[in-house]
């Protein structure tokens, strides 16, 4: 396809965005943009209905996703977007859109600050792009009776430069301080990662931490990792509610892909976790972002959602089984493509701490009761793996084929680091 022609509000916002293709290091982060669902396409004579967005040139972003009115609507069919990269012009080809993804809060979570969670699909990441067309194509099963959910539009997210200015030093705002004040246990105020810790120095500090007692006999938790702190990833704590919210402990970690892409570099990662947190926040109205751990491809962990990394904070990550777990997503889409080694491993070592703070075996399961959801109704009380991928919980892809197989083997590695 040949480059679109801007119409004149977009065109004038892009000018003032960006003197020259390359200008990227002089954007900085904006509230996504909303791209309505129109005009429609006209329905195929036979076969699936397609319904297309015209493309058309809008301001730099760098993630895309689709979102619709009521989170309880579903998308049906296919959704796929086009985008055009800024620095080249070039046109890539369709990409799916995950549609089936419940990366969300459980009902009366209070998240968003009263305003209802909207529907949405995974975002995916295109790096910084100017245009976007969008296709959605429907079963036939649904051609007569289904209806697109209300609000159906595109979200485009900027989350401003791949490397973000980070100082480090005392939190600039009251909101980054009171989010890196919930990990003062570990390490001072405006620290812009969680060094490495072996086991005896967690169990001595990162149980307390997490509210616990220091056990007198030896307990099983894995050494604590490495982990880059809200500040390292260059987080804008006034996006995100103010409150933390807790569950009781952490009984369970549900392992996720972000459904991405894995077209980002590591030196990336930071940019596509503000994205995410945007999304989450400004596009689905959640509280924060929705996971609670992101480790990217090079086997770098972020912490999430604010409220201290050892603590047992209340994530948006799998419909009906947030309380008392952990989310943990892997950066990309991993359906097809294995998960790198370096993220795996990090995995193993992460859910090993994670775990071991509140004395859970990865190789056990645990009775979890669900809030509701399309694989368990609500007071069905199931006997999860205390790592358990996203499927185990809700119907849906995530965690990918392929990182889901990695599953089992990864129980094994968690406890032997634990010392089991």
């Amino acid at each position: 396809m040949s480059p679109v022609a801007p119409d004149a509000p977009s065109a004038a916002r892009y000018a003032a965005s960006a003197t020259h293709p390359g200008a990227t290091a002089a954007r900085t982060a904006t509230s996504p943009q909303t791209v309505p669902f129109g005009p429609f396409g006209p329905f195929s004579p036979s076969g699936p209905t397609v319904r297309t967005l015209t493309a058309r040139s809008v301001q730099p972003f760098s993630l895309v996703g689709v979102v619709w009115d009521d989170a309880t609507a579903p998308l049906h069919g296919r959704a796929q977007v086009r985008t055009r990269a800024r620095d080249s012009g070039a046109w890539s080809a369709w990409q799916e859109l995950q549609t089936d993804t419940d990366d969300a809060p459980d009902p009366g979570a209070g998240e968003g600050g009263g305003t209802p969670a909207r529907g949405s699909t995974a975002p995916l990441w295109v790096g910084v792009s100017d245009a976007v067309q969008l296709r959605l194509t429907l079963p036939d099963a649904h051609r007569a009776t289904a209806a697109l959910p209300h609000g159906l539009r595109l979200e485009l997210v900027d989350p401003g430069p791949d490397t973000p200015v980070v100082r480090g030093g005392p939190p600039a705002t009251p909101e980054a301080t009171a989010s890196s004040a919930a990990n003062a246990a570990l390490v001072p105020l405006g620290a812009t990662e969680i060094p490495a810790a072996d086991q005896a120095t967690a169990a001595r500090t990162d149980i307390p931490a997490a509210g616990g007692r220091i056990p007198a006999d030896p307990v099983h938790i894995g050494a604590r990792p490495r982990i880059v702190t809200r500040a390292g990833w260059g987080a804008d704590e006034k996006l995100r509610e103010a409150r933390f919210v807790y569950t009781r402990t952490v009984r369970a970690a549900f392992v996720h892909h972000s459904a991405t892409g894995n077209n980002y570099t590591c030196a990336q990662a930071p940019s596509v976790i503000r994205g995410l947190y945007r999304y989450h926040v400004k596009s689905s109205h959640w509280r924060d972002i929705g996971y609670n751990f992101l480790i990217d491809k090079c086997g770098t962990i972020y912490e999430g959602r604010a409220g201290g990394v050892a603590k047992p904070v209340l994530g948006a990550h799998t419909l009906g089984f947030n309380n008392d777990s952990t989310g943990i997503a892997l950066l990309g889409s991993f359906g097809k493509l294995a998960p790198p080694a370096p993220a795996i491993e990090a995995l193993g070592r992460l859910t090993a701490w994670k775990l071991g703070l509140y004395g859970a075996d990865p190789r056990g399961r645990t009775p979890m009761t669900s809030t509701g959801g399309n694989l368990y109704p609500k007071g069905k009380v199931v006997r999860q793996h205390v790592i358990s991928g996203h499927r185990d919980g809700y119907k849906t892809e995530c965690p990918g084929a392929r990182l889901y197989a990695d599953l089992p083997a990864l129980r094994e590695t968690a406890a032997r680091l634990q010392g089991r």
